[in-house]
């Protein structure tokens, strides 16, 4: 019976120790950066900004699927078909982007099989200053550097610092976050934490555990109406550049 702590399948050890025993591979930094940043604001969610894995989605960098993958190949297909069933969407991408994400793996699988070129970055490259300045007109409505902030800089070394703004959780405490409430059309109102979501039907699970599920007859009745306090944070995912994310980083780290 195979070791249950071996958790890489064992053609993918074969597959990381026929890359590290290969010549470095050169991969174009300018696709290997688009692909990363696609990754980070449409996978990272579920499968962590480094891809090795988040709250919903597995680690990618010991995928048999992307370690078999060879220049986007499989990769494509899969992606343009998702995996509903696991939550997984299907996208629409050009050649060029199935090329740069799969650029952006495969140099990420590289880099943690190669500890010898493996290298850990210091993230903090912003302007303080200006990461105040981005705070007090974006997230000081919510927030606050002498509240609920205070001393976040001691809390989060820096990278999980920003991977919890640009990545924010849908849970807390093991708690989910976001909450839905049902209106019939009688008034009646429930509310309670999501468990299905889709153009004919609703269900949710209420505070007492009790289950609930409604037919929806059009897209207003039953009326529904969703709660998310990340709502914010996901907004400015959109918005967000290079230097915005940098910036903030810089400030909230001097949050001691």
């Amino acid at each position: 019976m195979p070791s249950k702590s071996l958790s890489i399948p064992l053609c993918a050890l074969l597959t990381l120790a026929h890359i590290h025993a290969q010549e470095a591979p050169k991969y174009d930094a300018a696709s290997v950066q688009r692909g990363k940043e696609f990754f980070v604001s449409h996978c990272g969610f579920c499968h962590g900004v480094n891809a090795k894995g988040g709250e919903k989605g597995p680690d990618l960098l010991r995928s048999v699927l992307v370690l078999d993958d060879e220049n986007g190949s499989s990769l494509g297909p899969f992606l343009a078909h998702g995996r509903p069933d696991k939550g997984m969407p299907a996208f629409t991408l050009t050649p060029e982007q199935v090329t740069d994400i799969a650029n952006f793996l495969h140099r990420a699988i590289y880099a943690a099989a190669d500890r010898d070129t493996y290298q850990v970055h210091n993230i903090v490259t912003g302007n303080a200053q200006a990461g105040e300045k981005y705070f007090q007109a974006h997230c000081a409505s919510c927030h606050s550097p002498t509240g609920d902030l205070k001393g976040i800089g001691k809390k989060y070394d820096p990278e999980n610092l920003q991977d919890n703004f640009v990545m924010p959780r849908p849970e807390e405490h093991g708690k989910p976050l976001l909450t839905i409430s049902v209106t019939t059309a009688d008034g009646k109102t429930v509310q309670g934490v999501p468990e299905h979501f889709d153009d004919f039907s609703v269900a949710l699970r209420d505070s007492a555990g009790n289950y609930y599920s409604f037919k929806r007859t059009t897209p207003e009745t039953p009326r529904i109406e969703i709660h998310n306090p990340l709502q914010a944070h996901y907004d400015l995912l959109a918005r967000y550049t290079d230097t915005d994310i940098h910036n903030l980083t810089a400030y909230l780290v001097t949050l001691k």
